[in-house]
């Protein structure tokens, strides 16, 4: 039976090593991790290894930073995959092919979003069709200062999208705060359906 959990958070709230945890319940030592970011300098380098020396030996990874759908299809039925982290692939897919300084700003957004939201919506389809537990870590870019750029901007506001639309369709939905967890999905749902009635 497939399911799909949505792990949001802040920066350093402890939103992968929950994660991490939900996935060794369900997969034990049988766990796909898929990791999105990219080793663009020392520090990112320095960032990756670490998280990889954290990670169970016998967890399988998976490095993709665009194309997470076409992995996924590769997957075996009941699979258990965690991916971290859905800001740094929606990222990935915004920025594809640009060398942009902060400043400059001539790229076809809207057509790249839509792109983006595609890649999310075929994750979900993913998920049903391949009867996988995808475990998904995603930051709350919403609830900080609003970025003083452009670009910056229109980040948020796609990562915010995305994370809706997943919300949306998860079966359960944490938030971290100072790693602890608390499960929102039930309780927005209730207070939803309390205000329709």
């Amino acid at each position: 039976m497939s399911q799909l959990i949505l792990v949001l958070g802040g920066a350093r709230s402890g939103k992968s090593s929950f994660a991490e945890e939900i996935v060794t319940k369900l997969g034990g030592k049988d766990v796909t991790y898929i990791a999105t970011s990219e080793s663009r300098d020392q520090e990112m380098v320095d960032r990756i290894e670490k998280h990889r020396k954290s990670r169970p030996q016998e967890w399988t990874t998976i490095e993709e930073v665009k194309s997470i759908a076409q992995v996924l299809d590769r997957m075996n039925k009941g699979s258990v995959v965690l991916l971290d982290c859905l800001t740094l692939l929606i990222s990935n897919l915004l920025l594809q092919g640009e060398d942009l300084a902060e400043d400059e700003y001539d790229f076809n957004v809207q057509g790249r979003e839509e792109r983006i939201i595609q890649e999310i919506e075929e994750i979900i389809a993913k998920v049903e069709e391949k009867d996988l537990i995808l475990v998904i870590v995603s930051n709350e870019l919403g609830q900080g200062l609003v970025p003083n750029y452009k670009l910056g901007r229109v980040y948020r506001d796609i990562v915010g999208r995305a994370n809706q639309l997943l919300a949306n369709s998860a079966d359960e939905v944490y938030i971290t705060y100072a790693s602890l967890p608390i499960e929102i999905k039930e309780l927005g749902e209730k207070v939803r359906k309390e205000f329709k009635e």
